[in-house]
C-alpha cells in the first residue's frame, strides 16, 4: 500500500465508485460534453486495496462522465486508504461546505456513519452540525415514513413528523397537504393530530378497561323520565332512596372541554328494575330553548370545540418556541423593551407568573420539592446562577402572559394577549389560525 501519494493514469471504466453522499451526480450533457473534449482536468482521489481494486473517494461524478464519454484514461491520484468513516466525514463536510448537500443526503451520510459505529455525538462534532440535527435525521432515516419523506425531498424536521405518524394514513395525508399548501402551519397541525392521537388512545384504553370488567357502554343517558338510561344520580330505588353506584349497570362515557374522558354510573332498563328519576322536567319558565340545536348553533359549537381544543395545541407549540429561542446564546433581540412594556402595562405578568413553566423554558430543572410552600423553581434557579439573568426575565414574563391565556382566548382577542403574540411573532414565532385571530384583531385596530 502506497504511503505517499502516487499520479497514475488509469482507466475510469475500472475504478470502483463507491457510495457518494451526494446521490444526484448531475451527470448533464454539457457536462459528459465537456469531458469527452478535454478530459479530467481535476485528478479524481482514490485508494488501492489489498485486492488490487482502486476505490474512488472523491470525484465519482467526473469519473462516471468519463466512462460516459467513453474517455480511454484519466488521472487519478492515489492515496493512503482511510478509514470509511473519514472518507463519508469528509464529503459530507465538503459538500455542506459548497451548499449542495440536501437534507436528504446528509441524512443518508449520517445513516452510513452510524451503520459503521460512528456516534451521533462524533457525527456532529465532525460536521459541525449539532447533536439534535444528527439524532433527528437518523430518527427520520429509521423508519419507512421518514425514510420516504426525505426522498420526496422533505426536510429533516418534515421527514421526522411524517415518521412519527406512520401507518395512520388519514394524519399522514393531511401532513403532506399542509406541507403542500401551508408548510408554516405544520408544526400546529401535527402538535394537534398528537393532541387528538391522545385523546382518542385514552378513549380506546377506557372502553378496554370497563369492557373488560364486564360493563355495559351506552351512548346517551339522562335525568328525566322519557329517557331510556338514567344517571344514577338522577335516579332513586323503588323505596325512595337514591340510587348508589352500585346499582349502576352501565356507563356513558362523555369528553369534557380539555379532551378529558369520564365515565358515569348508568342504570339501563331502570324501569323494569323497579327505579324512577328523582326529577320532573321543569323549565321555570325561562326561555330556554326547547328542542334540538339549530344547524347553525350545531356549527357555532364546533367552531368553539375545535378553536379551544386548537388553542391547547398552540399553547405547547409557543412554548417548546420560545424554550429553543432561549436556548441560543444570545437573548432576543429587544428583549429590554419587551419585558420593560409588560411590566408597566400589564404587571400580573410579572407578579403572577407560573415558575415551573418559566424554568421549563430556560431549559433548566425544574426540581421535585412541589409540595414545599411557595415552591418556585425559577426563584431556586436564580438563586444558584447569576449568569445570563435576562434568559430568566424573558423566561418570566412570557410564563406569566402564558399564564393568562386560555383555551378561549381567542374570543375576547385582549391586548395583553396580542402584545404578547406579535413579539413572538417578531422573534421567528409562526402563530396558529386560532392565535392569528388575536393578532388580527388588533392589528385591524391599528391600521
Amino acid at each position: 500500500m502506497n504511503t505517499n501519494p502516487t499520479l497514475e493514469m488509469l482507466d475510469p471504466a475500472t475504478l470502483t465508485v463507491d457510495i457518494n453522499v451526494r446521490k444526484d451526480a448531475a451527470l448533464t450533457g454539457d457536462f459528459i460534453a465537456s469531458i469527452k473534449e478535454h478530459g479530467v482536468m481535476e485528478p479524481v482521489i482514490a485508494h488501492r486495496k489489498d485486492d488490487g481494486t482502486v476505490h474512488v473517494l472523491m470525484g465519482q461524478r467526473r469519473t462516471r462522465a468519463a466512462v460516459e464519454a467513453a474517455r480511454p484514461l484519466i488521472p487519478v491520484m492515489i492515496i493512503e486508504s482511510p478509514e470509511e468513516a473519514e472518507r463519508i466525514v469528509t464529503q459530507v463536510v465538503e459538500n455542506i461546505q459548497r451548499a449542495v448537500l440536501t437534507e436528504a443526503d446528509e441524512a443518508d451520510a449520517y445513516h452510513q456513519l452510524s451503520l459503521i459505529g460512528v456516534s451521533a455525538a462524533a457525527i456532529a462534532k465532525k460536521t459541525g452540525r449539532t447533536k439534535t440535527t444528527v439524532e433527528g435525521a437518523l430518527k427520520a432515516k429509521a423508519s419507512d415514513a421518514g425514510a420516504a419523506a426525505l426522498g420526496k425531498g422533505y426536510t429533516i424536521d418534515e421527514a421526522l413528523i411524517m415518521a412519527e405518524f406512520e401507518g395512520d394514513q388519514d394524519a399522514t395525508d393531511e401532513l403532506e397537504s399542509v406541507i403542500a399548501d401551508e408548510p408554516d402551519q405544520l408544526l400546529h397541525v401535527a402538535q394537534m393530530l398528537r393532541d387528538r392521537r391522545d385523546r382518542a388512545a385514552a378513549l380506546a384504553a377506557l372502553i378496554a378497561e370497563l369492557e373488560a370488567a364486564g360493563k355495559t357502554i351506552v351512548e346517551d343517558a339522562g335525568h328525566y323520565a322519557d329517557e331510556e338510561n338514567l344517571y344514577v344520580s338522577a335516579a332513586k330505588r323503588a323505596d325512595g332512596e337514591p340510587a348508589t353506584d352500585e346499582d349502576a349497570n352501565a356507563y356513558k362515557i362523555s369528553t369534557d372541554y380539555r379532551g378529558q374522558h369520564n365515565a358515569t354510573t348508568v342504570i339501563t332498563g331502570w324501569k323494569d328494575l323497579g327505579f324512577a328519576p328523582k326529577y320532573e322536567r321543569y323549565d321555570g319558565g325561562t326561555q330556554a330553548q326547547k328542542g334540538p340545536m339549530t344547524e347553525e348553533q350545531k356549527a357555532e359549537r364546533k367552531t368553539l370545540i375545535a378553536n379551544n381544543r386548537e388553542m391547547e395545541s398552540a399553547t405547547k407549540v409557543r412554548r417548546e418556541f420560545v424554550k429553543t429561542l432561549l436556548s441560543r446564546k444570545t437573548a432576543p433581540k429587544g428583549w429590554q423593551y419587551f419585558t420593560v412594556h409588560a411590566i408597566t402595562h400589564h404587571p400580573e405578568t410579572a407578579s403572577g407568573y407560573d415558575g415551573k413553566v418559566a424554568t421549563e423554558m430556560l431549559g433548566a430543572k425544574t426540581g421535585e420539592d412541589t409540595d414545599r410552600w411557595g415552591w418556585n423553581p425559577l426563584r431556586d434557579h436564580t438563586a444558584k446562577t447569576t449568569a445570563r439573568p435576562e434568559f430568566s426575565l424573558v423566561a418570566l414574563i412570557c410564563a406569566g402572559y402564558e399564564k393568562t391565556i386560555q383555551k378561549d382566548s381567542w374570543r375576547s382577542a385582549e391586548k395583553r394577549h396580542f402584545h404578547y403574540l406579535n413579539q413572538l411573532v417578531v422573534w421567528g414565532y409562526t402563530a396558529s389560525a386560532v392565535e392569528q385571530i388575536i393578532i388580527d384583531n388588533h392589528t385591524a385596530e391599528a391600521e
